[in-house]
């Protein structure tokens, strides 16, 4: 069954490299059965096929498929090779928060919730984080299957360089990988909401409504809104807002200015407002946030 979910991982911290090899399986020989190896387990298949399982899901993987089966699960061989077959396996792992959906429209309709697990699992409590979306199963294009050859020509670098140039290597082929199932999904929204939200981040201290985004991206402000719901999760003003919050986080705990001016620092006309809305976001007032990072003097 080539039944493809997605794996939805939250950033910073990015999924990081862990180790890599090849294997080569001969004609009746089967993938082992492996219960919670404690890692996330890619495999690649790059001659013959080979035939996985994991729970009750089932994969036949041909040459350039490739699988990522989890680190909490029991994975298994389901059916012995016909053939001598041979794959590149690569283990990795992340500190950040994750889950599999059956869909990318399930992960974009959990993002949120995801989104504040991992602020407060990861104890990330003023970095702007972003999703990575990987499918569990895919065809790999070419020139992903050409990253992944350059993990094996690093093997004659010395250890300490081969594993920094590794996890380089690793971060390229998971943006390959992501920026690919986005482009699968729907290009004109995603493209369009990159540009709603790389206009709040460079203007989000100055005034920012509807008809302004409307002004300066040239579609109804419906239109946007539909966009940044299906690609963020959420409308441009209430990422204006989240946005604002957290570059306030920021000036909170990085300076000792007023109240009042970091409001006006991010954007916010009035200090009132400002607090209510970090409030309502953060659980907390400005103020006692920054009490509990700044030691008082």
């Amino acid at each position: 069954m080539n039944f493809s979910p997605v794996l939805h991982f939250i950033s910073p911290p990015v999924p990081y490299f862990l180790d890599c090899g090849r294997a080569i399986y001969r004609k009746g020989e089967q993938h082992i059965n492996r219960n919670q190896i404690g890692v996330f387990d890619l495999i690649v298949v790059t001659d013959g096929s080979l035939h996985v399982g994991e729970g009750s899901q089932e994969w036949t993987l041909q040459n350039g498929d490739a699988l990522i089966l989890r680190p909490d699960a029991n994975h298994y061989g389901t059916l012995p090779c016909q053939s001598e077959s041979s794959i590149i396996w690569i283990h990795f792992q992340t500190f950040g928060a994750w889950e599999e959906c059956s869909s990318m429209k399930v992960c974009l309709e959990n993002r949120n919730t995801l989104i504040n697990d991992h602020k407060h699992n990861a104890y990330l409590h003023h970095s702007e984080v972003c999703s990575i979306f990987i499918p569990k199963f895919m065809k790999l294009s070419q020139k992903a299957l050409d990253i992944l050859d350059q993990f094996f020509l690093l093997d004659e670098e010395p250890r300490s360089l081969r594993n920094w140039k590794r996890q380089t290597v690793f971060q390229q082929f998971m943006q390959l990988i992501d920026r690919d199932l986005a482009l699968a999904s729907d290009v004109s929204a995603i493209h369009l909401a990159e540009k709603i939200e790389l206009f709040i981040r460079q203007n989000f201290a100055q005034k920012i409504t509807n008809p302004v985004l409307q002004q300066e991206l040239n579609y109804h402000p419906n239109y946007l809104a539909k966009c940044m719901l299906k690609v963020y999760g959420v409308t441009p003003m209430d990422y204006l807002c989240q946005y604002r919050i957290e570059q306030a986080k920021k000036l909170l705990i990085q300076t000792n200015w007023s109240m009042t001016r970091i409001a006006e620092e991010v954007g916010f006309q009035y200090g009132s407002y400002f607090s209510s809305c970090f409030s309502n976001q953060e659980g907390i007032s400005p103020l006692n946030f920054r009490k509990k990072f700044i030691r008082a003097t």
